[in-house]
């Protein structure tokens, strides 16, 4: 699954960072890592996220906030919402906030102490950033942007094998790997309750 094959790579990497891109990312002059260094060398983050461009310009952070009131013996009540908490001091592009887009740097250490439940397999990204938090001091810059080489195809357009990939990608609320996200929520994290926005 997509979860330990993380944990596996991470297991490997002997750098004091790792960076996190997906395969279908594209480098530019905007992506400037350094400036993802400097700001992981000159505060107490541990993870700081840059944006992604779409081919069609729309460019995003998937800035999240997080928030879990506790709800006693039943569980707790986990609230997403777009976000951030506040400006990053010195750093006037970025923000501090709970989860970002799959685009980041991040300490080696910190990413392994977090880890990636493998028995997460299809359908995941904000879960890590869940099983973190407490642990993990997260920012983002929307100045580092990384191009995506988007497979953009108007839905009408699309071949049997690009549908076939769309329901494997995006599942249905009734597929395995969703309902074993949810149990997960339930009794790894004790969410009785999820909102968000």
């Amino acid at each position: 699954g997509w979860f330990a094959g993380r944990n596996l790579a991470v297991s490997q990497v002997t750098t004091k960072y790792v960076l996190w891109v997906d395969d279908d990312f594209i480098f530019t002059a905007r992506t400037r890592l350094e400036k993802l260094v400097d700001v992981l060398e000159r505060t107490s983050l541990d993870l700081v996220g840059g944006a992604v461009r779409e081919i069609t310009g729309y460019t995003t952070t998937y800035r999240q906030e997080l928030s879990v009131r506790g709800g006693g013996a039943g569980g707790d009540c986990l609230r997403t919402r777009p976000g951030f908490h506040h400006r990053l001091a010195g750093f006037p592009a970025c923000v501090v906030t709970d989860g970002v887009v799959n685009f980041f740097l991040a300490r080696t250490d910190k990413v392994r102490q977090v880890g990636f439940d493998p028995r997460l397999r299809r359908v995941a990204h904000l879960e890590f950033f869940i099983d973190g938090l407490g642990v993990l001091h997260v920012g983002s810059c929307e100045d580092v942007v990384v191009d995506h080489a988007s497979k953009l195809a108007l839905p009408w357009r699309r071949s049997e094998g690009e549908r076939q990939y769309n329901r494997y990608r995006y599942p249905a609320a009734r597929d395995d790997s969703v309902r074993l996200k949810q149990r997960l929520f339930f009794f790894k994290n004790r969410f009785k309750c999820m909102a968000g926005d």
